[in-house]
């Protein structure tokens, strides 16, 4: 009895009080994921997620890092770089520049989230298939939301340490109950992007410098701590660079902070941040740089992807890009007229909201009042450092990803301020909530809830009716793309609009849609067709349209795309009910037209069929 009474004693007054507490948080905050998910889980819908998730899965199995997603961007790349260095495999008796036969490698994605991606897949088997029935949940999609829920709980502690560190624990607690109540955050936690991860080394990068400046400022004889913190940031932002390249931009703000705030030897810790940093990424860029190039593979043309030189992904469904169009200071220039056409979207829409709530407008409120502790205000002049390089750069990195999937998707850079803006405005809401005169003191967590039952109304309204759109469709069906890509063998070629579906969900190699299907009649040869990559480097087995394609917009993309468009093959298909004669693929199941198209050498999804024999022609 006395043992029972001393645990008792323990749990509700001693230091055990305050690890049950913790205990009671992390399972009630487990609890509200699992009703969340349950509500409101849907399969991917954001292409660079499925992009990366089988990247990840290519790791994990010993593939290395191939992909089975391709861009036409990326064979011209690949087959460039290759054929300059005269290095081109031969498979067979054949050559291969683009390396389509040998394992196309990736030079589209970062490493560092699809190497933790692919730890999970290591660790846990799952099974490859899709549930049969909506919402078609796929195992390996459902482990991801569940790793960025978890990525997601480490935010919290580290929001809210550093919430704690800086201000005091009601801050802390606030700032992390806001954070939970954010519906923005768990939308990225099941959307498979990247941005748990990110946010985790943009926390912890505030840390590196909080800690810095407090070493230089309180103790500037210990010089060698402080040099390990200038590291780690030069650290943390080299990880978050190869997460996510546009992460990189921020050892900007860091070395500028470090140079400033960070004591007598403030210069060296500055200079040695950047020195890890460049250190850190360097391997990743020469890996990049053999293989395609480029110092950061496709990636370097984001600035010019959603030009009006290359609108929508004209660049990478383009075999044999030209760069003609000057991109200098000329007002005309492509790169300008993006830059200040995305910024209007960012200065009315995106900035109003980049702390995932209308906590925004407190923290710009609390930008009128002076903070007298060096710290607390130091940290605030590296977080008004940042936006204007994330604005700049969100700006010129906008690309059609922007269009998919508006505000969760991976060029969301604002987003990465979220955790400091709460911290502030949960700063400034309690100073407002001092200076109130309240007949009560106990009317204070009255007003208190109000503040966190306003912010988490977007959350709770995900509860009532309707209920969420359980799946990703149009355009993916996860069990549609399986069922068509398991008609191809592994080795095998698909075409499509969608090659990142196919890819993750089928495991089969698919080339996204070249720019034309048809050469032009004086054109035998013509790049950016079907036929360039068909005939001259891996046939193509098989084609695959979904809505994204069959549902654009009739003038523009079917009336004056010409008589070489992916829309004459489609029309033909609708109105004729048979394949063109000038089609390779002339076989065609039923039950995909009028909103899907699937074409074939051969009818595959018969038992009776075969492949035909050379010079011979596929049964229909």
């Amino acid at each position: 009895m006395p043992f029972l009474q001393d645990l008792i004693h323990q749990l509700e007054q001693g230091p055990g009080a305050r690890y049950l507490r913790l205990i009671l948080a992390v399972l009630g905050v487990a609890a509200f994921a699992v009703a969340y998910n349950l509500r409101a889980y849907k399969n991917f819908s954001a292409p660079e997620a499925m992009d990366m998730a089988q990247l990840a899965r290519n790791l994990a199995e010993g593939r290395g890092y191939t992909t089975l997603c391709i861009r036409p961007l990326t064979i011209h790349l690949v087959k460039k770089t290759n054929e300059e260095r005269q290095r081109v495999p031969v498979i067979n008796g054949v050559r291969d520049p683009a390396r389509l036969h040998t394992g196309h490698p990736d030079i589209v994605n970062p490493p560092v989230y699809p190497v933790l991606l692919a730890g999970l897949f290591k660790v846990l088997p799952l099974p490859q298939r899709v549930e049969a029935r909506p919402p078609f949940r796929f195992a390996p999609e459902m482990a991801i939301a569940v790793l960025n829920q978890g990525l997601f709980l480490v935010l919290l502690g580290l929001t809210f340490w550093l919430a704690r560190r800086l201000f005091d624990p009601a801050v802390a607690w606030l700032s992390a109950v806001l954070m939970l109540m954010t519906e923005v955050f768990w939308r990225f936690a099941l959307s498979g992007l990247s941005t748990m991860l990110v946010l985790v080394w943009f926390v912890l990068l505030a840390i590196c410098l909080v800690q810095a400046e407090q070493i230089g400022r309180e103790q500037p004889e210990r010089s060698g701590r402080l040099f390990a913190w200038a590291a780690l940031a030069g650290l943390v932002v080299g990880l978050g660079c190869l997460t996510r390249y546009a992460f990189g931009w921020l050892i900007v703000p860091a070395v500028l902070c470090l140079w400033w705030f960070a004591g007598p030897r403030r210069r060296p810790a500055a200079l040695l941040a950047l020195a890890v940093f460049v250190v850190t990424i360097t391997p990743w860029v020469v890996r990049n740089w053999h293989v395609s190039g480029l110092p950061f593979g496709a990636a370097t043309y984001a600035v010019l992807d959603g030009t009006y030189v290359w609108p929508g992904d004209k660049l990478a469904r383009s075999l044999e890009p030209r760069f003609e169009v000057p991109v200098g200071i000329s007002p005309l220039s492509p790169l300008w007229n993006k830059f200040f056409a995305n910024l209007k979207l960012i200065m009315t829409q995106d900035l109003l909201r980049f702390g995932g709530s209308w906590v925004t407008a407190l923290f710009l409120a609390g930008l009128l009042v002076p903070l007298l502790h060096p710290g607390r205000r130091r940290l605030r002049w590296f977080l008004l450092l940042c936006v204007p390089v994330l604005v700049t750069i969100q700006a010129l990195g906008r690309t059609h990803l922007s269009d998919e999937t508006p505000e969760i998707n991976t060029e969301n850079l604002l987003i990465l301020l979220a955790p400091l803006v709460i911290v502030y405005g949960a700063a400034f809401f309690l100073t407002l909530l001092d200076q109130m005169e309240l007949p009560l003191y106990s009317l204070r967590y009255g007003v208190v809830a109000l503040f966190v039952g306003v912010v988490a109304l977007p959350l709770w309204l995900v509860f009532l009716p309707p209920r969420p759109i359980r799946t990703a469709y149009p355009p993916y069906n996860p069990l549609i793309i399986q069922q068509s890509a398991n008609w191809l063998r592994p080795h095998e070629l698909m075409m499509t609009d969608i090659p990142w579906a196919v890819a993750w969900y089928g495991q089969r190699q698919a080339v996204l849609l070249t720019r034309h299907f048809l050469p032009p009649p004086d054109e035998a040869n013509a790049p950016d067709t079907f036929f360039a990559i068909n005939d001259y480097l891996k046939p193509v087995n098989a084609l695959y349209l979904t809505p994204r394609t069959t549902d654009t917009r009739f003038l523009t993309g079917w009336v004056l795309a010409g008589e070489r468009s992916w829309a004459n093959l489609v029309i033909d298909a609708l109105v004729t009910r048979s394949v063109p004669p000038w089609c390779p693929l002339r076989a065609a199941p039923s039950g995909f037209l009028p909103e899907q198209l699937f074409l074939a050498d051969w009818a595959r999804w018969r038992r009776d069929a075969g492949p035909p024999e050379p010079g011979g022609s596929a049964k229909p």
